[in-house]
């Protein structure tokens, strides 16, 4: 009450009045103009933890600035097909059960539908390219596949300094496909969106029980599950919870946060791509509100929604970083997104630039420089078990039975993964030559496109948020 003083009779019952509706009992604010939309926003605002950076200045500079940027480069040739093997057997546990549900299934591209730069990096820019998707005949597209002996000692060099840097997983946070093995398809991600499928039950309890329980740092001492299809089941005490979390030091905290962040992302694509009706002649998409409130709404989820919400903003801002860093790598003169259509490409490149350049500007960015800052040595440990972490969780999204959902399971933690790696990576960023290869700091295609689309999905969640704000004003 101290912090109310020194104010108008008038702003300090605003304030008050203000407190009071959050403290509302949900019964209470059944009758209340807006009651749905406050239940799931009310705590979603200000400041974030272990941020510097406030919810309503995300919400301004993404869904005004960078959304509509960020959704116009994922429509582009190089960033919507997605190399990915989806019939990688799970490492974990003996599972044959995939889902039989249609929406599950994958369309791959057909052979003459991707690029030939994209499939072939020997391909050159050629009359034949820019008329449309460079679509060559088999026998035509092994051969421009083939080493491109045209190539400078030192280009041929830096490849081979790349293709042993990408064998070596000490600065991966991920694993990758194997993009030679026969079961490695092209995906074009735009006509497999991500979106409810009906993949749910058991199967998929047991993929986000394995992630939350054995892969998130949990003192042993806490019984409480962090697993939330489980701890939403039962009674909880959400304050103890969040007790040992702020307990704990804040590299453990980000992981934890990172990935209740992405599984709130996911669980609000789900809800926006809903599918609302289904005829024999066509299906309708939309948003249900009613599926996001269970998943979020806090009396149906014993507080915790507007957390899970405020965890979502925590990840955008870790992507962003990552984003905003590693600019001065496409930033090169030399450095080109290439799919054979020259002038597609540099039109892509600019994008890509000028997206790069405005998360540069974003005003309150995460310090990443607060992760792993300690003792050296302990600091290594740690940095260790978190990949060691984060790579098991990437390698758990084999055993999604589901194909659609491993398929944007797969990228958003590949996206994800690479984001991390951009942030400790930041010596051999700035050291990167402006002319000629980089040798101490390279990212493949695969993870460019992961890093973006991955971006991309979180940026779309919180624009979504937008919308189901509005549709739930109006419930």
């Amino acid at each position: 009450m101290l912090l109310l003083q020194g104010l108008s009779v008038d702003m300090r019952s605003l304030i008050l009045l203000i407190t009071l509706s959050c403290l509302l009992p949900w019964e209470a604010q059944q009758h209340q103009p807006g009651s749905a939309a406050h239940s799931c926003f009310c705590k979603v605002a200000g400041y974030l933890d272990d941020c510097t950076c406030d919810v309503e200045t995300i919400d301004e500079f993404n869904n005004k600035m960078l959304f509509p940027k960020l959704q116009k480069l994922l429509e582009t040739d190089y960033f919507r097909y997605y190399k990915v093997n989806l019939k990688k057997p799970c490492p974990f546990w003996k599972d044959n059960s995939h889902c039989g549900i249609r929406d599950c299934a994958v369309q791959p591209c057909p052979t003459d539908a991707v690029p030939a730069g994209i499939k072939s990096p020997g391909f050159k820019y050629t009359e034949t390219a820019n008329m449309g998707n460079g679509e060559l005949e088999c026998e035509k597209e092994q051969r421009l596949g083939a080493v491109d002996e045209s190539l400078s000692e030192a280009a041929q060099e830096a490849f081979f300094q790349w293709n042993q840097h990408d064998d070596s997983t000490d600065d991966n946070f991920c694993e990758h496909d194997d993009e030679e093995s026969p079961d490695a398809e092209y995906v074009d991600l735009l006509i497999n969106p991500e979106r409810y499928t009906g993949y749910k039950g058991a199967d998929a309890w047991k993929v986000w029980n394995s992630i939350y329980e054995e892969n998130c740092f949990k003192p042993k001492a806490v019984k409480r599950p962090l697993n939330p299809l489980v701890a939403a089941r039962g009674e909880n005490d959400e304050t103890m919870f969040y007790n040992w979390l702020e307990g704990l030091c804040v590299e453990k905290r980000a992981f934890y946060r990172l990935i209740s962040g992405l599984h709130a992302s996911i669980n609000i694509h789900l809800s926006a791509r809903y599918l609302m009706q289904d005829t024999w002649m066509n299906k309708i998409w939309g948003h249900n509100i009613t599926e996001f409130q269970i998943r979020f709404d806090a009396a149906h989820t014993q507080n915790e929604g507007p957390r899970r919400l405020k965890n979502l903003y925590f990840i955008y801002l870790i992507e962003l970083r990552a984003i905003s860093k590693v600019l001065p790598f496409f930033e090169r003169q030399s450095y080109l997104l290439y799919t054979g259509n020259k002038t597609q490409d540099l039109q892509t490149k600019k994008l890509l630039l000028d997206i790069l350049r405005d998360t540069r500007d974003f005003p309150l960015h995460f310090d990443e420089n607060s992760l792993f800052a300690g003792d050296k040595k302990q600091a290594d440990r740690l940095k260790d078990e978190f990949r060691h972490h984060f790579r098991n969780i990437s390698r758990i999204m084999d055993c999604v039975g589901c194909f659609k959902c491993r398929l944007w399971g797969k990228l958003q933690t590949q996206g994800l993964g690479t984001a991390l790696k951009i942030l400790f990576s930041e010596k051999q960023i700035q050291s990167m030559p402006e002319t000629g290869p980089s040798y101490g700091f390279h990212l493949k295609r695969q993870e460019i496109v992961a890093l973006l689309n991955a971006f991309g999905r979180i940026s779309t969640s919180i624009k979504e948020l937008e919308n189901f704000k509005r549709l739930l004003e109006n419930v």
